[in-house]
């Protein structure tokens, strides 16, 4: 009944250096979509993320800068704007754990930081790209917060569960007030994905002890979650809004 099709639209993935920002901004190439491919501290990784994308023969245009900064973020969208002229996807995809830290342990300082990348990130992206959506009578926006939204988070990581705890309830929010727009707003929680977000915060031990928890027995792939995404933001979701897709294997469920 549906087949994915994004061609003439233009997609802007944050944080799509690696991770399932990557895997997400080559899908929505492969099916047609020019993409705004963005990176922070990666730009060697998302240079070659835009010249896949070209390979394609779809456009790519790699942003830089901080999704956490204003006037980075301005910046950046007015890049996209001279550009394309318009986004009629966006996947608030960057995001970081920052740092395992105890509730003890914690000061004003890291509170900040994982809330302004996590949580104010989405926030201005969005802010910076709905003049550029709105014109166009329709469009989709997918958030990606975690399962730690539902958990709480693994040990040391309270801070990021209630950032993206945040980022479910804002998906929730923004979905009613853009819906006059034809807007969608979703977002995806990812469980346990094989990426460099655990590479880099879990350790073996603790990657074994999350397996044991998810129902289907492995980690996800990175192309699992972009699946997701590519269905939220297709025509075969076209009446979905408000709501958030669990990737995580059935580990919510154990």
């Amino acid at each position: 009944m549906y087949e994915y099709d994004f061609s003439g639209r233009v997609v802007w993935v944050t944080g799509s250096s690696t991770g399932i920002g990557r895997a997400a901004a080559l899908a929505f190439a492969r099916f047609g979509a020019d993409v705004v491919v963005h990176a922070n501290q990666s730009v060697a990784k998302g240079e070659e993320v835009a010249r896949e994308i070209e390979r394609m023969g779809r456009r790519a245009l790699l942003v830089i800068g901080d999704v956490a900064d204003s006037g980075a973020v301005e910046a950046m969208a007015e890049r996209v704007r001279e550009t394309f002229g318009r986004v009629d996807v966006l996947m608030n995809n960057a995001g970081s754990l920052i740092k395992r830290i105890p509730f003890e342990e914690a000061d004003e300082a890291i509170w900040d930081r994982i809330m302004d990348v996590n949580l104010k990130s989405v926030f201005l992206v969005t802010k910076a790209v709905l003049p550029m959506m709105k014109p166009l009578g329709k469009g989709s926006i997918i958030n990606v917060s975690s399962i730690a939204a539902r958990t709480g988070g693994g040990t040391g990581s309270f801070i990021y569960a209630a950032a993206k705890g945040a980022v479910a309830t804002l998906t929730r929010g923004l979905a009613r007030e853009f819906a006059p727009y034809n807007i969608r707003v979703n977002a995806i929680a990812p469980g346990v994905i094989s990426t460099p977000f655990h590479d880099r915060f879990s350790t073996p031990q603790m990657r074994a002890a999350y397996q044991k928890q998810i129902l289907l027995g492995r980690e996800g792939t990175p192309e699992e979650s972009a699946a997701a995404a590519l269905f939220l933001a297709s025509d075969a979701a076209g009446f979905i809004t408000g709501e958030m897709i669990d990737v995580n294997g059935g580990q919510w469920m154990a």
